[in-house]
């Protein structure tokens, strides 16, 4: 068999780990050829790509960031305009199947090409993890490990000057890094999409902690996080050009309204992209590895219109319908476990 890759969206620790996975099983596990497309769904459009080879090039990629193949962000309607081209490159390159690994849009196109007659199969990766048919996806171990390190080390420095700090995580419609890492780290508060926070609650328990004689508040942020209705307003940043919502900056906004309401000093930090950037965690590195050497498996096995999962401890096959059909988010039983220790 010739087999097609590409890593689409953004990027995420433990993308080259999987490559690498989908590349040695393809190759030395059953003799087929591996061609990775640059770019995401642009290589795949534009026809631009490499023959990729195992040996040890491909085994030095294990532990490292970001992506070999490069990722970028097309516009759906780009996609579904270019059907006719996608089928023509890969036959051209007699292409037999294409592993897309992505979050909910690569996997949304991934379906979407399938109902169109193209064998697939795919691998989910995002750092938020909040892809519907799996426990897991690769990227979130790293980026929750990446903000627990960076809220440990804001705590002393928010007690040495009796202050409140806010760390503003990624998060777009899903909050598992903000609880995560908030329970991790004793964070006093946590702001989750799923959960609209009331403004005046925050800020009576931050004059509540300082009352008591504690020193300081650690407030941890998803970025997608709303006031609820009539407490707060919140600026409104339109869409992007892919239909994605563009944030703010609610930790900020969330800051001046506490400074004026309690008159606490607070401080924000925003991660931003380090939360995704930089050497997987060995959990991601052996997730990624699994999850692409069973993608390769299921190809020659013809198992095509799915996507590998992690289930419990198993990696398992889930049609690509129930991956997209809806956001893995935060239950409200989880955040309720972690609100328990808020104040």
């Amino acid at each position: 068999m010739r087999i097609g890759i590409l890593t689409g969206g953004g990027d995420c620790p433990g993308l080259n780990a999987a490559i690498r996975a989908i590349v040695r099983t393809c190759l030395d596990g059953h003799g087929s050829s591996v061609v990775g497309f640059h770019d995401g769904w642009r290589g795949l459009l534009e026809n631009s790509w490499r023959e990729m080879a195992s040996g040890s090039r491909v085994d030095r990629i294990l532990s490292r960031g970001g992506t070999i193949l490069g990722t970028a962000r097309v516009n759906p309607d780009r996609l579904t305009a270019g059907l006719d081209t996608i089928h023509q490159n890969l036959a051209d390159n007699g292409i037999d199947a294409l592993i897309p690994i992505g979050g909910e849009g690569t996997l949304t196109a991934a379906k979407w090409l399938s109902d169109e007659g193209v064998p697939v199969v795919g691998v989910p990766k995002t750092i938020d993890n909040d892809i519907g048919g799996t426990d897991y996806t690769f990227g979130f171990d790293t980026a929750v490990s990446i903000a627990t390190d960076a809220i440990d080390r804001l705590h002393t420095t928010a007690e040495s000057h009796r202050r409140v700090m806010l760390v503003e995580v990624m998060g777009r419609h899903a909050g598992w890094i903000a609880l995560d890492a908030g329970m991790a780290t004793g964070a006093h508060f946590i702001a989750v999409p799923e959960r609209p926070f009331d403004i005046e609650e925050i800020c009576a328990l931050i004059s509540s902690r300082f009352e008591r004689g504690d020193k300081h508040v650690i407030g941890v942020i998803a970025e997608g996080s709303a006031p609820a209705a009539g407490t707060m307003d919140l600026r409104d940043g339109g869409v992007d050009e892919y239909g994605h919502e563009l944030f703010t900056g609610v930790a900020a906004q969330m800051a001046t309204q506490i400074e004026r309401r309690t008159g606490a000093e607070v401080r924000t930090t925003v991660l931003g992209y380090v939360q995704r950037g930089g050497t997987p965690t060995p959990f991601d590195r052996i997730l990624a590895t699994r999850l692409g050497a069973r993608a390769a498996e299921a190809v020659h096995r013809g198992e095509f219109g799915q996507m590998v999962a992690l289930r419990g401890t198993e990696i398992a096959m889930v049609p690509l319908s129930e991956a997209v059909r809806e956001l893995r988010r935060v239950p409200p039983a989880r955040y309720d476990e972690a609100a328990a220790f808020f104040g």
